[in-house]
């Protein structure tokens, strides 16, 4: 396939069959999507999303281990969507879809329930304190994960970040969340759980930098709906 160039590859997208494009929130958009992902997906079969997904590495790792789970990745850069998009299809990897929009809107394109399991991969930490709010652990965050969450539905995060990592873990206390797994060094242990071991494209960048790449899971109750606390406010 001939190198495409950035705007070539953003044209594409608006074409491939496994892309909806909502970039641009206008009025209206989620009539197309929202509680209709299993009629786009053409099965029943249950959702999990990626958020910044990047190239969709976690999407196209995991819908090639479940065929019989659905894997959406969503991302605002287009041009790294195309490349998971491409890839997905070149694979015959039906079960893999990507959407692009701002994870912000997230709760406009999903109906509460709609999605089974969220994976948070290697996002931007924002370590300035002035920017916590944007940190995708942030109750900010959380509480519309709540909106579209199957209770009991996990959330894993995977970062190289001490910052993020410490961060959340902070957050799950003062919001009494329940963790149901927790990891420091992943490749440190003799045997890797399920599924941590798929590298996305920044991770084996981590890896070489000796970085240790930490991961931990949980689920939201009704806490992540109280307004955010001095407490909250207080962490850096």
């Amino acid at each position: 396939m001939p190198k495409r160039t950035k705007i070539e590859r953003y044209k594409e997208i608006l074409s491939l069959p496994n892309v909806t494009n909502l970039h641009h929130y206008r009025d209206g958009d989620h009539a197309s999507v929202r509680g209709k992902w299993s009629e786009l997906f053409g099965n029943n079969n249950p959702i999990t999303l990626e958020l910044a997904c990047g190239k969709g590495d976690y999407c196209l790792g995991l819908g090639s281990r479940y065929p019989n789970r659905n894997f959406l990745g969503l991302d605002i850069k287009g041009d790294r969507i195309w490349k998971g998009a491409i890839q997905a299809l070149d694979a015959g990897l039906h079960n893999v879809r990507f959407l692009r929009t701002r994870i912000d809107h997230l709760t406009n394109y999903f109906a509460p329930g709609e999605i089974d399991e969220i994976w948070i991969t290697f996002p931007d930490p924002y370590l300035k304190k002035s920017k916590k709010r944007k940190r995708l652990t942030h109750p900010v965050f959380l509480r519309r994960y709540a909106g579209i969450l199957k209770p009991g539905g996990l959330i894993h995060l995977k970062t190289d970040s001490d910052e993020l990592y410490e961060f959340t873990l902070q957050v799950l206390n003062i919001h009494g969340l329940s963790t149901k797994q927790q990891i420091s060094d992943v490749y440190r242990l003799d045997n890797i759980p399920e599924n941590l071991d798929i590298q996305t494209y920044y991770e084996k960048q981590h890896l070489h930098s000796g970085r240790a790449i930490k991961y931990v899971s949980f689920t939201l109750n009704d806490g992540v709906y109280a307004p955010v606390s001095d407490e909250m406010e207080s962490l850096s």
